[in-house]
């Protein structure tokens, strides 16, 4: 299962950048040219400092699967000089023809960050010549319109600049014969199959021999529908690849909250559905850009809504005990409520059309929902994964003062950790990554890296315009400081009601397709200006070093299942 999980890397590298699957190339091959004895490297044109320089920049390269942080989509470049790379590119063959690619895209900027094909940014999802912002939303309307999900797709500009190829990820290569007319009549959208086909059938490979070792019909089924998925490319995730284990006593505990989940649903400002869901583990392998703390699978909202969903928290991403229960509510009591309205054919509805709903927002019978075919990605685009993290996030914090949900937690007043200080621990959390979030806006585009980010902005705005003095913000730009101040007493009486309106507000946008009415409302409460631009000079001034995660890798020797880590090693010794 984790060799099938490692095998989607090169998927990943080819998402992010062109560039990316030639510099991991170089870096391994660098490995295996020095056997991974970098120090005998050195010589009259290599310095030993340059190589740590390098080695760094390969750690980060590997921990993040492409030359662009996970977290904020920004383009970070080697520290070292190109007379250093064009050095080490003559330490063999190999890496001299990598390097004739290599050289003038690995220290390049701009591109500063990904996006939207322009002068400034870049993206491996938009291919062929000159593919703009208008292009992609043309396309994206036409596949709305036939029911097709975005997520295992790329889109690729013909040369005459009319035609789209979407590029569908499979095994399989055999001609689809299907194409859609553009809006505008000139020009088609053809659908293509065959995207990643190599390293798709290299996963379908590994799955099929984990099918020897499944427990049970039931999960032998599971990975037969999942290489037949890959296969035929009928329903394929972005790729993330995740491999864990998991940990009973902590699962234990975690299943008493599942257990009790719809009484603390109840306590959501609107009325919901029951609902279930499992967890935490701990991982073993997890192939991805960004390694989330916690995950609800799968991807696609409609599956969710009508099959089921399951929550996994990624136990050892995390330290904090504020910050994991957080996650916890967030993945269970987030992504898991919320029923969306939807015209499923022509007349027929998953609610009451005779008695309609009242908007708790405009206080009006429900005016919209989503029509036969519609998506909640297609309804809205750039937002929807924003508003989707915003919603969680806000019902994992609104719940966090609950003292029945805390107890259950084992937090008490008498417990090492009491109830009050995870609750104002987790308010203070909320305006830091607020601040910190401000570091991933793009003044030049205008654009948001990392749709937490924005989330968290949005969050902290919305308490300090809204929260009664609940939570301030003070900043010293002299020492580049800037410090949260959380009003303990206002927590429950302030904090929690402002955050409230807000998660209403959100929720009744996404469940009634309100794509527009959402776009303004948070258009608002994204906006970067004034002391905001001020605040975001300084938390990039003092934005601590990204995370590196070392993932070890798994050996069977004999009898003995053999752990070996090092971050660089272990990607070496994978053989993606």
């Amino acid at each position: 299962m984790a060799r099938a999980a490692w095998f989607g890397a090169r998927i990943v590298l080819e998402q992010v950048s062109p560039e990316s699957p030639i510099i991991f190339d170089f870096m391994l091959e660098l490995y295996r040219t020095c056997a991974g004895d970098w120090e005998s490297l050195v010589d009259s044109d290599i310095s030993i400092e340059e190589l740590r320089h390098f080695s760094t920049y390969a750690a980060t390269f590997l921990s993040n699967v492409g030359n662009y942080f996970g977290s904020g989509d920004q383009k970070f470049v080697p520290a070292v000089s190109a007379e250093f790379l064009r050095s080490l590119a003559t330490k063999s063959p190999k890496l001299s023809e990598l390097f004739v690619d290599l050289s003038p895209a690995i220290g390049s900027i701009p591109p500063y960050g990904l996006g939207y094909s322009s002068e400034i940014t870049q993206r491996a999802y938009y291919l062929g010549p000159g593919i703009t912002e208008h292009d992609v939303q043309m396309v994206s309307k036409v596949l709305d319109r036939n029911a097709l999900c975005p997520e295992n797709t790329r889109i690729r500009k013909a040369e005459n600049g009319n035609d789209f190829e979407v590029l569908l990820a499979s095994v399989d290569r055999s001609d689809l014969n299907e194409s859609f007319p553009l809006p505008d009549g000139n020009g088609v959208v053809k659908l293509t199959r065959g995207d990643h086909s190599v390293d798709l059938e290299r996963v379908c490979a590994e799955l099929s021999e984990a099918v020897k070792y499944a427990g049970n019909d039931r999960q032998k089924n599971f990975l037969h529908a999942y290489i037949q998925s890959f296969q035929t490319g009928s329903w394929t995730p972005a790729f993330e690849g995740l491999v864990a284990i998991a940990n009973d006593r902590e699962t234990e505990l975690l299943a008493k909250l599942v257990d009790n989940s719809a009484r603390f649903i109840r306590r959501l400002p609107w009325n919901t559905l029951e609902n279930d869901g499992k967890g935490p583990i701990h991982t073993l392998t997890y192939c991805s850009s960004l390694l989330f703390p916690g995950i609800s699978l799968p991807n696609y909202n409609d599956i969710r809504q009508e099959e089921g969903f399951k929550n996994v928290i990624i136990a050892n991403r995390m330290a904090f005990h504020a910050y994991y229960w957080w996650v916890v509510l967030h993945e269970l009591l987030g992504h898991g409520t919320g029923r969306m309205m939807v015209e499923t054919e022509e007349g027929k509805y998953n609610f009451d059309i005779e008695n309609l709903r009242i908007n708790s927002i405009t206080e009006q019978p429900i005016a919209s929902c989503y029509k036969p075919g519609q998506t909640w990605t297609g309804q809205f685009g750039d937002l929807s994964t924003t508003v989707d993290e915003c919603r969680a996030e806000l019902v994992g914090a609104y719940l966090m003062d609950d003292v029945e949900l805390l107890q259950l937690s084992g937090f008490t007043e008498t417990s090492d950790i009491r109830a009050v200080d995870l609750t104002y621990n987790v308010y203070q959390q909320l305006g830091v990554d607020g601040l910190r979030g401000l570091s991933n806006f793009n003044v030049d585009t205008g654009k948001w890296g990392q749709a937490h980010s924005q989330a968290h902005c949005a969050i902290l705005k919305c308490l300090l315009l809204d929260g009664g003095g609940c939570v301030s913000v003070s900043h010293d730009k002299a020492q580049q400081t800037l410090t949260i101040r959380v009003d303990r007493a206002k927590v429950s009486t302030h904090g929690k009601p402002a955050l409230g309106r807000m998660l209403l507000q959100l929720h009744m946008f996404r469940c009634t397709a309100d794509g527009e009415g959402c776009r303004a409302y948070s258009r608002e409460l994204s906006k970067v200006e004034g002391e905001y631009v001020e605040w975001r000079q300084t938390a990039l001034a003092t934005k601590p070093p990204p995370l590196i995660f070392a993932q070890a890798n798994t050996f069977l020797e004999a009898e003995t299942v053999v752990l070996k880590e090092g971050v660089i090693q272990s990607w070496a010794e994978r053989g993606v």
